[in-house]
């Protein structure tokens, strides 16, 4: 792949398993809105940004070479080389069409502050819905940006957050997940969940720590791991997760233990990877319960 800077903005020419589509609608990422030109406008780690593509080509728009390498060459993990996942992964006829359908999805590398309050904010819960949620939070306490003539705002900081009172939370229209996010912010403004450190840990003793906060569950904590903090052995196991594993390797219903055993088994540490292509693969066949 070569980078270069034109137009205002820096091209990636002969990018190979990367489509936009694929990777901002698989569920992951909440802050990503298609463009009737079908390029994408969003907002992720404190930067405004527009997306394109045009075969092989994409164009990061409002972005620099620097801002490339400090930022959006990890965020949309252009380092790692998806020849070989799916190279690991290849085997089975389910993954090879579930990763035929996704070809192009990405794992991005988000925030983990904003990825933990985004999937409270997901359960039990429908994209729609999360993406106005999440605006509108980034709307009341978020800084503005100033982006191609539009103004959009940045995710709020745990402090900012903190400093609320439930009552402030009700804008949101959120219903009970508001005492959620609040205490999430608190408790990571106040020092009693490092996120960053959880890194360091082994898996299930950073799944551990997560569980501990409330409204996050066994599905939410392992978003956070994947999505957050490039725990890429994690598996979140959603209602479509659990269909399609139940459909294809588990012969019928089936429970977490049961996911998680097959997850680590099969995929190991390529399991969010797997259930990536998955989930993007189960939603289009709309597998029944």
């Amino acid at each position: 792949m070569r980078v270069y800077e034109a137009n205002g903005g820096v091209v990636l020419s002969g990018t190979a398993f990367f489509n936009l589509e694929d990777t901002f609608e698989c569920g992951q990422c909440f802050r990503w809105d298609k463009q009737p030109d079908g390029s994408y406008t969003g907002v992720a780690m404190g930067r405004a940004l527009a997306v394109c593509q045009q075969g092989v080509e994409v164009f990061l728009r409002g972005a620099g070479l620097q801002d490339y390498k400090n930022i959006w060459e990890r965020y949309f993990d252009l380092a790692r080389d998806y020849k070989q996942v799916r190279s690991a992964l290849a085997g089975d006829c389910v993954m090879d069409s579930a990763m035929a359908h996704g070809e192009g999805i990405r794992l991005l590398a988000q925030e983990p502050f904003e990825t933990l309050i985004s999937f409270i904010i997901s359960a039990n819960n429908h994209i729609p819905r999360i993406k106005q949620i999440i605006a509108r939070l980034c709307e009341s306490w978020g800084e503005p940006i100033a982006f191609e003539g539009k103004r959009y705002y940045t995710f709020p900081t745990p402090q900012a957050i903190a400093g609320l009172r439930l009552k402030d939370l009700s804008i949101l229209k959120a219903g009970y997940r508001d005492s959620y996010i609040l205490e999430a912010a608190r408790a990571v403004a106040d020092g009693d969940v490092d996120l960053a450190g959880l890194c360091a840990l082994p898996f299930h003793a950073a799944k551990a720590q997560l569980l501990k906060i409330k409204g996050v569950g066994n599905k939410v904590a392992d978003c956070i791991l994947l999505y957050g903090l490039g725990r890429h052995e994690a598996f979140p196991a959603d209602v479509w997760i659990r269909r399609v594993m139940g459909h294809f390797y588990l012969g019928g219903a089936c429970g977490p233990a049961d996911i998680g055993r097959l997850s680590a088994e099969k995929f190991g540490a390529y399991g969010g990877f797997a259930q990536q292509y998955l989930f993007y693969y189960a939603r289009e066949l709309k597998i029944a319960k």
